[in-house]
């Protein structure tokens, strides 16, 4: 079973409420269809339900009426959210007439939803900036109780000649959004990706924390840094398998870990990669996708309160299809842990 096929089988045991903001957008109409049809979200949209169904005919879907419409401007259905706004809000100043005119805007509204406990998930981005997404997410949802960034984390499907990870996949992370993370950031990063290594890529974590040195082979004010996150993210979730400062090599080729660093329950067998900044990160999922032919899905957003990502306005159906399975995988684990 490939990692879709469990993911999607996953899905649909709990079909999870997500909401689609971009509700008349061509690409999330055509994906939206399939995950209806496929009974893998119960997906809501925000927008008004007239003309979603004439977009929708005009594509020729036939499942899209199936879903549930919020229209933005129904006063009466969206007082709570924009009182849920304000409330959330006052102390920035925002006043009950702007939360009234706030929950117009779909991906506010979509996140208050999720607030509110009316939703599960969020997906977005192939019309907005990733930017208008993630100001949403901070905004109204905010981030986990003891984690302050969020963070970006891609799978690496490797090709079968690769011997490398497990299964053949590599979670890396952050590849997406901090560029320069703090010792804490960092140990937060690696505590977040370890979630999804294990509720997304189905893997138990084995976290490496990536440097140029592995156990004090270089001294260096960065080397501190991985190796101070090491110790803080032990203190964060005593259970997470960890290890670091620790190079790229050593973290993945068992022979190089026999004498780098003999006796680490990490080093050789390491599926988690995580880098030391952005950087870095993104240099090397690229590389990798590049140079080794590996699929990339992400990037997943972690450490938000609740579910939602984020699309490229370049993003295909398919590529938004993945996106919805992933985020309802998200929500789910969640709420098993």
């Amino acid at each position: 079973m490939t990692l879709f096929e469990r993911l999607t089988a996953t899905a649909q045991s709990m079909p999870q409420r997500l909401v689609l903001p971009e509700s008349t957008e061509p690409r999330t109409l055509q994906a939206a269809d399939r995950i209806i049809a496929d009974k893998i979200a119960q997906v809501v949209f925000i927008g008004n339900r007239e003309e979603i169904l004439a977009e929708a005919e005009k594509l020729g879907l036939k499942n899209i009426a199936e879903a549930e419409v919020i229209n933005p401007l129904d006063k009466e259905y969206t007082q709570k959210y924009a009182e849920l706004f304000h409330e959330l809000r006052k102390k920035k100043g925002v006043t009950m007439e702007m939360a009234e005119e706030q929950v117009k805007n779909a991906l506010y509204l979509g996140c208050l939803m999720i607030k509110a406990g009316d939703a599960d998930c969020m997906v977005a981005g192939a019309l907005s900036p990733t930017s208008h997404v993630l100001r949403a997410a901070f905004q109204v949802l905010k981030t986990k109780p003891g984690i302050s960034v969020v963070s970006g984390a891609f799978i690496m499907l490797l090709p079968e000649n690769v011997p490398y990870g497990d299964d053949h996949m590599l979670i890396f992370a952050d590849c997406a959004v901090v560029p320069d993370p703090t010792t804490e950031e960092l140990a937060q990063i690696a505590v977040e990706t370890a979630k999804t290594t294990k509720n997304i890529a189905g893997l138990d974590p084995k976290v490496a924390m990536l440097s140029f040195s592995t156990w004090g082979s270089a001294q260096h004010e960065r080397v501190d840094k991985v190796r101070n996150a090491v110790e803080i993210a032990k203190q964060m979730d005593p259970s997470l398998v960890i290890d670091g400062e620790l190079q790229s090599d050593a973290a993945i080729v068992p022979e190089v870990a026999a004498k780098k660093a003999p006796g680490s329950p990490v080093a050789g067998h390491a599926n988690t990669l995580i880098f030391p900044s952005l950087e870095v990160g993104n240099i090397a999922y690229k590389l990798v996708q590049r140079l080794a032919g590996a699929g990339a899905v992400g990037p997943i957003l972690q450490g938000l309160a609740a579910p939602v990502n984020d699309l490229s306005r370049g993003a295909t159906v398919d590529d938004i299809v993945n996106t919805i399975i992933v985020t309802c995988n998200q929500a789910i684990g969640e709420k098993k842990q």
